[in-house]
């Protein structure tokens, strides 16, 4: 099976390693993996704030990066929401909007890819640990996928999944929020972070790099001995 990987702005600016680990698991589950050179932002933050005749721009460029792929996965619910919102975006526009539901149908987030698509719920991976797991926004509430990752944690050997108290409400990222609203979305990681610690798990586990980078940096300010992992990078475990 042919996978072209969308790896988010995020990721390549940040957390590279997210990358490398959702590749070589593609791989060890038998795709064959892609990367598109000319791809870019989704276009997701100028979108969200406003700015959508310059997100459009940028969404027209990943329609024709990704146009002959035959299959799209991002390990991002967030970025993959916005492909799948694509559609909505150019509704009504002879060009591009079927364009644009033909790349939103083969657009898939790494578990939703894994579980849906493969059928597969245990990937061999083994991890020593207690974690629990934040699920994202945009992932859960918009994407709809809910069980994907739970399935796919549940099967890590050795690894003890704690449920997150409260686990639904938002880290406090929220994209550009997390800028123009500061000291509410202080607030609302310190909350997070308070109910990471609650389940005593060392490892908190989430699928958005977004609120990994925003609960982690609070935590790694506040001095808590809490690792976090994509989870992509724990299914990678062996």
């Amino acid at each position: 099976m042919k996978v072209s990987l969308f790896v988010t702005c995020l990721i390549d600016m940040f957390q590279g390693d997210v990358g490398k680990d959702t590749v070589e698991l593609l791989e060890h589950l038998g795709c064959e993996v892609d990367f598109p050179e000319k791809q870019t932002c989704c276009g997701q933050p100028a979108y969200n704030s406003g700015y959508v005749t310059e997100a459009k721009e940028s969404m027209k460029h990943m329609i024709e990066v990704f146009e002959n792929c035959e299959y799209v996965v991002t390990p991002s619910g967030s970025c993959a929401t916005m492909f799948r919102d694509y559609p909505h975006v150019f509704e009504g526009d002879s060009v591009w909007e079927e364009r644009a539901k033909k790349l939103a149908d083969k657009t898939y987030e790494l578990t939703q890819f894994i579980v849906d698509v493969l059928g597969i719920e245990d990937v061999g991976a083994k991890l020593d640990a207690t974690a629990t797991y934040h699920t994202s926004c945009h992932m859960t509430r918009l994407l709809g996928v809910v069980d994907a990752p739970m399935k796919l944690l549940h099967n890590v050997k050795g690894l003890n999944v704690t449920p997150l108290p409260n686990r639904h409400d938002c880290c406090g990222f929220g994209g550009t929020f997390s800028v123009k609203m500061t000291p509410i979305s202080e607030q609302m990681v310190d909350e997070k972070v308070q109910h990471v610690e609650e389940t005593q798990a060392n490892i908190l586990v989430g699928a958005d790099c977004g609120c990994l980078m925003n609960i982690g940096g609070r935590i790694e300010r506040t001095g808590k001995p809490i690792k976090v992992m994509h989870i992509a990078s724990v299914l990678n475990s062996r």
